[in-house]
């Protein structure tokens, strides 16, 4: 039964990511999109505490606790077993994307209803591809015949209270910057030369790399005592896909300063706010498509990760293509001397994207090889030393 209930509560948020693309859209609709925000939040809820639920009760007609958890495990494992395996984690990804999108709701007023309208649709359009990637390849509810008396158990390596705390405050920190990317495709979108577009960026912003990098200190806490500090595995891929979008949503945080303070550089913010999203989703497509090795990728199926990459190929070429279109009606006359405070961020903001580009280029770089060649190489802790 409980099964049965969290896999319709699943296609429920799908149904209201739905109808909020749709509301969105609509004049003076207030109402309706409240109506599926809420619906949205609900659901997904719903379906993730179910997913907890039946980790509790050990019910291993679940194929996903069968393989993620055990009857003697403690109960904390067995909670953190949920969102320790590529399911139970996409599960957790939409919870997350749907508070961010409630908190955008929050922000609605008269004078911002077109502005927080079209950023609650973006928003939901990210929700919407997520939650199908989970119902169709990645369902946390599948049953597996017959009954098992127990379950496989989880990843003694994982079994660390560090590592328990540490995917969760990625989460927030990766969905974040949903938020603030669904603000900047709005902005660009309606063109809003005049609109603080920024005052409601910022707080998406500062709580997503505020979340993001106590989740990777965390994770290196845990690598340090767990696995041991070494050439490889400071510089894991895995490690990189959720360094990257750190380095460039830090450029971003202080960007969004010089925005509040001398109205320049509003092109500069609304591309990296573009791009730190779509590095936080391509950290997905390495973690879950198989084409990585790491003792915390999560999936091993190249379907997933086509889907994955194709989802990020259509936000990344709409959005890119809108900022290239769009980007001169933010550009502005207010220049800044070179010896301040605002020379100095932008100075810094160079050094992130360059730190940033060499790291992604050293983490993609043996994929190409592979694929072009069929060759394997390994790009390690020499090339990022030296560059």
């Amino acid at each position: 039964m409980a099964p049965s209930l969290g896999n319709l509560a699943l296609w429920m948020s799908l149904l209201f990511s739905g109808l909020q693309i749709y509301n969105s859209r609509k004049k003076n609709n207030i109402g309706l999109i409240s109506l599926s925000v809420v619906g949205l939040l609900i659901s997904s809820f719903l379906s993730f505490f179910i997913l907890i639920y039946l980790h509790i009760i050990s019910d291993f007609s679940v194929l996903n606790v069968f393989q993620n958890s055990h009857t003697t495990k403690p109960l904390f494992y067995k909670i953190t077993a949920v969102w320790g395996n590529h399911e139970g984690s996409m599960l957790l990804w939409i919870l997350v994307l749907t508070i961010f999108n409630y908190f955008i709701f929050k922000f609605y007023d008269k004078k911002n209803y077109i502005f927080i309208s079209k950023t609650l649709e973006i928003q939901a359009f990210i929700t919407l591809g997520f939650i199908v990637f989970t119902i169709f390849t990645s369902n946390p509810f599948e049953r597996i015949i017959p009954n098992q008396n127990d379950g496989l158990g989880f990843n003694p390596i994982l079994q660390d209270p560090a590592l328990a705390i540490h995917p969760p405050l990625l989460y927030i920190g990766y969905v974040g910057f949903s938020a603030a990317f669904s603000v900047s495709v709005a902005t660009l979108s309606l063109g809003s030369t005049n609109f603080p577009w920024h005052y409601y960026m910022k707080p998406f912003v500062l709580a997503a790399w505020t979340f993001l990098s106590i989740g990777i200190a965390l994770g290196s806490l845990w690598a340090y005592y767990e696995l041991g500090w070494g050439g490889w595995w400071f510089w894991d891929p895995v490690e990189n896909a959720s360094f990257m979008p750190w380095l460039l949503g830090t450029a971003l945080l202080h960007s969004l300063i010089i925005v509040e303070k001398k109205q320049s550089l509003k092109s500069w913010v609304l591309l990296l706010s573009i791009l730190t999203f779509l590095l936080s989703v391509i950290g997905t497509f390495l973690v879950r498509s198989g084409i990585l090795t790491s003792v915390h990728t999560f999936a091993l199926d190249p379907s997933r990760g086509i889907y994955i990459l194709a989802f990020t190929a259509l936000l990344g070429g709409y959005s890119l293509i809108l900022f290239g279109s769009k980007s001169k009606l933010f550009s502005n006359n207010s220049y800044f001397k070179f010896f301040t405070k605002e020379g100095a961020i932008l100075v810094n903001n160079i050094l992130m994207i360059i730190v940033c580009t060499t790291v992604f280029l050293g983490t993609i770089y043996p994929l190409l090889i592979e694929a072009l060649t069929n060759d394997k190489i390994s790009v390690g802790e020499p090339y990022f030393n030296s560059t």
